[in-house]
């Protein structure tokens, strides 16, 4: 693919005035009974974002109500799916998305694509579910395969951490298999249950539903997928049709190797979701000027609270491991006012318990847009 941001007939047909991102964010938990207050998840606008859910890591901490990290942009009668955690057929149906209302349905059958941000468990534990469960919940029902796009093989196992021997490798035939491969897995793991209900309920082959691929990117950006950074580059383009444009880019989420960012253009405007990262350059050339900017955080205070100082050298070491892997809350402010984007939308939140005033208080110091802190089922139109 060239190696160039596009500038595609989607992105032409655009407004040329900047569209506005509409002030009022919805979420499940109006208060009930008064007939004044609109059920939060109708759609307030044509094109919107809705985070599925925002618990940031496999722990799910006790009392946190979130489910695993997903997020869906809605087009018109569509929507496309960014990331796959758990729970997220649930709230696909709660999101009242596809045609939610109807048992076999949907809410799958206006799912367009699927794009992962990076191959670990909490963003793609519920890949099984959405594909499996989801012959009985409208996948069957697609007009067209959906596109399953992500990340390829890495090629090689990462160093171990802190250095020591290796434990023993899972799969060691391909230890680090790509998006593609991983389906492949997936469909085999459940072959048992695709082949019993082809015979007695006459589904789809499940090949007939699915469409998986890796992003091909140049062979210089990803010769050393062990390297201490990113390389710098520009954004590559990886899908299109006539709702959407969507283009990556590398961020850093070490020891994983590649993970994505992406941003979608359409019409009504521009989001980018962030993916796990570290602040990075990439990122910010990827979200410059976007209208919404969905971007994960993780508490430094919370980071300092839970490994107060002094540290073993086997502490430290984590800490240090956990913020260069994620963006602090205090940084993520800087990247999008460098970025220039109009709203800053906080997700995979690391606490997931962590109070809404102290992620604002943080990120507010540093970034003079439109601010909102995650929470499932949350709405952010654009209009």
């Amino acid at each position: 693919m060239p190696n160039q941001m596009p500038h595609t007939s989607l992105s032409r047909r655009r407004l040329l005035q900047s569209s506005l991102v509409a002030g009022a964010t919805t979420a499940i938990g109006a208060a009930p009974g008064h007939a004044s207050v609109r059920d939060p998840r109708e759609a307030t606008a044509d094109t919107e974002v809705i985070l599925l859910g925002v618990g940031g890591g496999p722990t799910f901490m006790p009392g946190a109500e979130c489910e695993g990290i997903a997020s869906a942009l809605k087009v018109g009668d569509r929507y496309y799916l960014v990331d796959a955690g758990h729970g997220v057929l649930q709230r696909l149906r709660q999101a009242r998305l596809g045609n939610w209302q109807v048992p076999n349905g949907g809410p799958l059958d206006a799912l367009r694509a699927v794009f992962l941000t990076h191959l670990h468990s909490d963003h793609i534990v519920d890949l099984n579910s959405l594909f499996t469960s989801g012959l009985f919940n409208g996948l069957q029902m697609v007009d067209r395969p959906v596109e399953l796009i992500g990340p390829g093989n890495r090629g090689m196992l990462p160093p171990v951490f802190g250095g020591g021997p290796r434990g023993q490798v899972v799969a060691p035939d391909n230890p680090t298999p790509g998006t593609a491969e991983t389906w492949e897995l997936i469909k085999r793991a459940f072959a048992t249950d695709f082949n019993d209900r082809i015979a007695d309920n006459h589904a789809k082959n499940p090949d007939q539903l699915v469409r998986a691929r890796d992003i091909v990117l140049p062979s210089d950006l990803i010769a050393d997928p062990n390297g201490n950074n990113v390389p710098a580059m520009e954004p590559v383009p990886v899908y299109e049709d006539d709702r959407v444009s969507v283009t990556c880019i590398l961020v850093q989420h070490a020891p994983v190797f590649p993970a994505f960012a992406y941003r979608f253009e359409t019409e009504a405007g521009s989001v980018v979701f962030s993916g796990d990262t570290s602040r990075t350059p990439n990122l910010v050339k990827l979200a410059q000027g976007a209208d919404v900017l969905v971007h994960e955080a993780i508490s430094r205070e919370w980071l300092n609270e839970e490994m107060p100082e002094p540290r073993s050298p086997q502490v430290q070491a984590g800490y240090q491991h956990m913020l260069g892997a994620h963006t602090a809350a205090d940084e993520v402010g800087k990247v999008a006012e460098e970025a220039g984007v109009r709203r800053l939308v906080l997700n995979h939140l690391v606490p997931m318990d962590w109070p809404v005033r102290r992620w604002r208080q943080t990120v507010r110091r540093d970034f003079s847009g439109d601010l909102t802190v995650g929470q499932d089922l949350l709405r952010i139109p654009l209009s």
